[in-house]
């Protein structure tokens, strides 16, 4: 592979890459968008806005559904705006939340749109701008139409210190935060995904990520545009389609949270066909932890490796990540460092060494210099020089990292200091539990107890008090779960990832 340079500092940057006449963006039953094309697009656009008095660093609400037209939009207002995608499923309340947070200069939505979120912006007196898109031709292509705002302050081609994409923190336990991100960092994680996967021209990605959210945009986008290669843009996870849209697209990877593997795996048997005229040469999977009973699934189904990564927004996603062969992976780690430092603080700012289980901290050039306006967040985010991930963990002689909780999830019963996942994965051995999310349940003597969501596999039973005898030869008594439920689907959040935190309330289970 030719070596990608770590000096491609912006998206403008990026897609000079690939060859004019190689297919840059795709979807199912479209002609492919070139380079070429991608590139004409993004300086037309880049023109549009400054017509319309957009410039860099003016933030751009994105509330497109997923598909080639978000993949473009979101590379083409980037090279000359700050873009903002949000989820199109949010309602008139949460995009008033947004868009008000966001400060946003302009909202971008399909010209046949009828989403709240143009309500909540003539509210705020943010303009609407309207994409328009032919289901004939090729992917991504569109045009933007809209009413001139003034002067851009800032016109042209952005650079690498200007802001790229600014996301909102999931926000599980207290308001969302701003994380923005420059050009400079989403380039250099883009750069760090390439290596990692040793990406070339030849290599093309089914995204079945949602791309209002940053494991898509980076991993799948991003990092393929950055090697050349194509991005085959679906509209979004569908069980029942996968295996088409693979079939179709020919590709070498894909990229998804565990629930979207364990959801293709669970299909797997009945698009057997399918799956033996795959040429996959790896799966990767991020965003959560991938139980190892998945991966060696996963392994043996497609006959390639599966690359466990770690990312998260502040770090424009990548931070670490399994190698590919003939290096080994580590089922149940997330590999080592793959771009930023990474390194395992203790509370009070101490370096641990090998083994030792502390908070994981990481610098680089992929990391957001801060939060927007939250002083306290930064002051604790960004204490002794390093960023603070609020993962706990370990890392072996070899530098792989091995995630055992956020420190929130941490379940505290009566003193004890229980890793969710750990229980997650013993119970995921039990031939009838298909996904497992362990979480804690509020109690009035210990704090806090150990609780299970289950779904169990299809034609498989098992009893509660199975499942706990099941822990119990595995485990110390004080990690066996003493409340089990079983459900049909356990919920996840917009990305497909499942919820520990607040999974008692959600589930009816907190009096």
């Amino acid at each position: 592979m030719a070596q990608v340079t770590s000096h491609m500092g912006t998206i403008s940057e990026i897609i000079q890459r690939g060859a004019g006449g190689a297919q840059a963006l795709m979807a199912p039953g479209r002609p492919a968008l070139t380079y070429r094309d991608l590139r004409d697009l993004a300086e037309r656009t880049v023109i549009d806005l400054n017509g319309f008095g957009i410039g860099r660093n003016d933030r751009v609400a994105i509330v497109l559904p997923n598909g080639p037209e978000m993949a473009a939009a979101f590379v083409a207002v980037g090279t000359g705006a700050t873009t903002a995608p949000l989820n199109p499923a949010y309602r008139a309340e949460e995009f008033e939340f947004y868009l008000s947070d966001l400060g946003a200069r302009a909202l971008l939505v399909p010209s046949d749109a009828e989403s709240p979120a143009i309500d909540v912006a003539g509210k705020l007196g943010i303009p609407v701008l309207r994409l328009t898109s032919d289901a004939h031709a090729p992917a991504g292509a569109f045009t933007i139409t809209g009413e001139t705002m003034g002067e851009p302050a800032r016109p042209g081609v952005a650079s690498a210190d200007d802001i790229a994409l600014i996301l909102h923190t999931s926000g599980t336990t207290s308001r969302p935060k701003l994380v923005p991100l420059s050009h400079g960092n989403v380039a250099a994680s883009a750069v760090h995904i390439c290596e990692s996967l040793a990406l070339t021209a030849g290599d093309r990605c089914v995204n079945i990520m949602p791309l209002f959210h940053i494991h898509g945009l980076i991993a799948a986008v991003l990092a393929s545009l950055t090697a050349g290669a194509s991005v085959f843009c679906t509209p979004g996870f569908n069980a029942l389609k996968v295996f088409q849209w693979m079939e179709e697209a020919d590709p070498t990877w894909y990229t998804a949270v565990p629930t979207m593997h364990q959801a293709i795996l669970a299909r797997a048997l009945r698009n057997r066909e399918t799956v033996d005229g795959l040429n996959l040469r790896f799966a990767r999977s991020s965003s959560s932890s991938l139980p190892p009973q998945v991966m060696a699934e996963l392994e043996e189904t497609f006959g390639c490796p599966v690359i466990e990564s770690y990312g998260m927004t502040e770090a424009a996603h990548q931070m670490a990540s399994n190698p590919l062969p003939p290096r080994p992976r580590k089922p149940g780690s997330v590999g080592p460092a793959a771009g930023p430092e990474m390194a395992v603080m203790a509370p009070d700012g101490t370096l641990l060494t090998s083994g030792e289980i502390g908070e994981i901290v990481i610098r680089g050039p992929n990391v957001t210099t801060g939060y927007e306006n939250n002083e306290t967040a930064n002051a604790e985010a960004f204490a002794f020089g390093w960023f603070h991930t609020g993962d706990q963990g370990t890392m072996d002689e070899e530098g792989y990292v091995r995630i055992t909780g956020r420190l929130k999830e941490i379940i505290n019963r009566g003193g004890e200091k229980i890793s969710p996942r750990e229980v997650d994965e013993v119970l995921m051995d039990h031939p009838a539990v298909q996904q497992v999310v362990t979480f804690a349940l509020p109690h009035d003597k210990l704090g806090e107890e150990v609780a299970a969501a289950i779904v169990r596999r299809e034609g498989k039973e098992a009893s509660d008090r199975e499942i706990r005898d099941f822990a119990a030869r595995r485990l110390a008594d004080f990690k066996v779960p003493r409340r089990i439920v079983f459900l049909d689907e356990i919920p996840k959040g917009a990305t497909g990832k499942l919820q520990r935190i607040g999974l008692a309330e959600k589930l009816g289970l907190v009096e």
